[in-house]
């Protein structure tokens, strides 16, 4: 998959792409569906979507919400077979163009859209003005088709990012990978902490949650991918307060029969079931033999999942 950087010049066996347009944070099957009716058009397969989030860029400062790294939202896409990914920078120019401006310069002029596929309630341009409706009759001004979408359902409800994200922050990890069509991960660079956990015989892998939606603290059966391998394991979610609370909270994954260094490693770590809140001990050893329980019931529901 090649990606691009909007705007920038496209070459010409790029440009006139069946697209999927939106923010695809996720990834989820809700997304899945216009990615297949972009696909459904034939032709040169490619996704445009907004970077950064615009929620990053009106709310900076706002809560951590995303729920894919940049890198894994790309794997994502391409093993759905998006061949092109246009990245559109989302700055002050991208905000104040409007609806008109987006589809003659951006969908039109610039990638040479052949057709789009977008969600129902996908809204563009300067103060989300243009809506569906608006886009259907830009096309036709413009020389390309669009495709919208109806709502994907799942048991519980719309399947939505926003669904996905309250699942995780209230440990619903089940809930979360039904909608996501996969376990909910975060991947990262393995940290150097204070290696306490090689003390209780617990080595862990930590992991900064940078701007990733913020899980219910506590203690997770996980998997975990080190390279193309996965390993089972149990991780904490949490800011450590039997130790010493941490100013962040910070994923700490331990993987079962596993004691290779991974520092300055790269690892991407699935939240596959929550199995208790976090908790302060008494001491070291009343949480070293919580621990040992937690890894038993890690170990059961990863067997069972």
């Amino acid at each position: 998959m090649r990606t691009f950087t909007i705007p920038s010049i496209i070459p010409t066996d790029a440009r006139g792409a069946s697209i999927a347009l939106g923010n695809f944070d996720g990834v989820h099957v809700g997304h899945q569906a216009v990615i297949a009716a972009a696909r459904s058009q034939g032709g040169i397969l490619g996704t445009a979507l907004f970077e950064p989030h615009p929620r990053k860029y009106f709310q900076d400062e706002g809560p951590h919400f995303r729920l894919q790294s940049s890198t894994q939202r790309a794997r994502c896409l391409e093993a759905l077979g998006v061949t092109e990914l246009f990245e559109i920078a989302f700055d002050h120019s991208l905000a104040e163009m409007s609806h008109r401006d987006f589809a003659r310069q951006i969908l039109h002029e610039s990638l040479g859209t052949r057709h789009v596929s977008v969600g129902e309630n996908f809204r563009f341009g300067r103060g989300r003005m243009g809506d569906v409706t608006e886009l259907e009759l830009l096309g036709e001004e413009y020389g390309f088709g669009v495709s919208v979408i109806g709502p994907v359902r799942g048991e519980d409800g719309r399947i939505s990012s926003t669904a996905i994200r309250a699942a995780i922050a209230s440990g619903e990890m089940q809930n979360a990978a039904a909608m996501l069509g996969r376990p909910w991960a975060i991947e990262g660079v393995v940290q150097h902490g204070f290696a306490r956990g090689r003390g209780f015989g617990f080595a862990t892998a930590n992991v900064a949650l940078g701007d990733y939606q913020r899980p219910r603290l506590g203690v997770y059966a996980v998997r975990v991918r080190i390279g193309q391998a996965r390993h089972d394991g149990v991780a904490s979610v949490g800011v450590n307060p039997t130790v010493g609370a941490l100013p962040e909270p910070l994923l700490e994954a331990h993987v079962f029969g596993f004691d290779r260094d991974l520092y300055d490693e790269t690892v991407e770590v699935e939240l596959i079931a929550f199995l208790r809140d976090e908790a302060a001990f008494a001491d070291t050893e009343t949480l070293k033999a919580q621990m040992a329980r937690d890894s038993e019931a890690a170990k059961a529901a990863l067997h069972s999942s």
